[in-house]
C-alpha cells in the first residue's frame, strides 16, 4: 500500500515534470550544446570551438560587458526611483482617501500597456526636433534644457531608465499595496494609544513588516529589468552607438546582425548563469532580512 501511495503521488506531479523537461531542460541542454559551435543558423555545417565562445564573451567582448553595465544602471534606477515611487503611492492608496479604488486602477494602467506602444509614444514625446517635452521646455522659458534626449549619449541611457521605471512601477505598487493591507490595523491603534505619532508607527511597524515584501519586489525588479528589451527596441534600438544596448539586445544582434547563432547561444547561457547568481545572492540576503 505504501508503494502504491508513493507511485500515485509521483503520478500526480508527472505532467509538471514532463512539461519542465520538454520546455526547460531539453532547450537548455540544446542551447548549451549550440553555444560550443560556430554556426550561422542556416547552413547545416557547424564548427566545434569548445568553450571558445564563452572565452570570447568573458574576456574579449567589451560591448557585451558594456551592455551588462548599462542594464545594471537601469536596474539601479528601477530599484531606487521605481520602487520608491511604488511604495509611496501604495502608502497613499492604503489610507482612507476619496476615490482610492480609482487611483489603484489608474496607477496599474502603465504596466499593462503594450511596451511597443509605450516606447513609440515616449519616442515621440522625447524627440529632439518636434517632441512635446522640448516644446514644453521652450514654452516655459527653459529652452536651454532642450536636447535630443534619445540621441544624445549623455542622456539616452538615463532617459530610457526613467521611462522604464514609469512603465514598471505599477507592479511594485500592487505588491506593496497587498503587503500593506496584510498589516493588522490593531497594531497602529495600539501604538497610537501608547502615544506614538505617524513617524513612529511607520518606523516601528510599517517598515519592519514590509521588509520581506520589499525584498521580493527587489528580486522581481532586478530579474525583470535585467531582461528588459522590448521598450528599448521601440525607443532607441540600442543606440546611439551602443549607449542603450542591454544583454538581450546584444544577443539579438549576434543572431540577427552577425549571424552567429552559436555565439548568441553562448551569450544566452552566460546571461542566464549571471541572473541565477544574482538571484541566489538576493535570496541569501532575503533570508537575513527575514531572520
Amino acid at each position: 500500500m505504501r508503494l502504491k501511495s508513493t507511485l500515485e503521488n509521483y503520478l500526480f506531479i508527472l505532467p509538471a515534470v514532463i512539461i519542465f523537461i520538454i520546455f526547460y531542460v531539453i532547450p537548455f541542454v540544446w542551447v548549451f550544446q549550440l553555444g560550443m559551435y560556430e554556426w550561422d543558423g542556416i547552413l547545416p555545417t557547424k564548427v566545434f570551438v569548445g568553450l571558445g565562445n564563452f572565452k570570447e564573451i568573458f574576456f574579449e567582448d567589451k560591448i557585451w560587458w558594456q551592455s551588462m553595465t548599462q542594464a545594471g544602471y537601469i536596474t539601479l534606477i528601477a530599484l531606487t526611483l521605481q520602487n520608491a515611487l511604488a511604495f509611496l503611492l501604495a502608502l497613499a492608496c492604503d489610507r482612507e482617501i476619496r476615490m482610492k479604488n480609482f487611483y489603484r486602477v489608474l496607477l496599474f494602467i502603465p504596466p499593462v500597456l503594450s511596451e511597443v506602444v509605450v516606447g513609440l509614444v515616449w519616442q515621440w514625446i522625447l524627440d529632439g526636433n518636434y517632441g512635446l517635452l522640448n516644446h514644453w521646455l521652450v514654452q516655459s522659458g527653459l529652452g536651454h534644457l532642450s536636447r535630443n534626449w534619445l540621441s544624445d549619449p549623455r542622456t539616452a541611457l538615463t532617459t530610457v531608465a526613467i521611462v522604464h521605471s514609469w512603465k514598471g512601477f505599477g507592479w511594485g505598487f500592487l505588491i506593496f499595496l497587498a503587503g500593506l493591507q496584510t498589516i493588522p490595523r490593531e497594531l497602529y491603534e495600539a501604538a497610537r494609544v501608547d502615544g506614538a505619532n505617524a513617524w513612529h508607527c511607520f518606523k516601528k511597524i510599517t517598515l519592519p513588516l514590509m521588509a520581506p515584501v520589499a525584498v521580493l519586489v527587489g528580486i522581481l525588479t532586478v530579474l525583470g529589468t535585467m531582461q528588459a528589451f522590448v521598450l528599448i527596441i521601440a525607443m532607441t534600438d540600442g543606440g546611439p552607438a551602443y549607449h542603450t544596448q542591454v544583454p538581450v539586445l546584444r544577443i539579438l544582434a549576434s543572431m540577427r546582425g552577425s549571424s552567429r547563432f552559436g555565439y548568441a547561444c553562448a551569450q544566452g547561457i552566460s546571461f542566464g548563469v549571471i541572473l541565477i547568481a544574482i538571484s541566489f545572492i538576493q535570496y541569501r540576503f532575503s533570508k537575513k532580512v527575514k531572520a
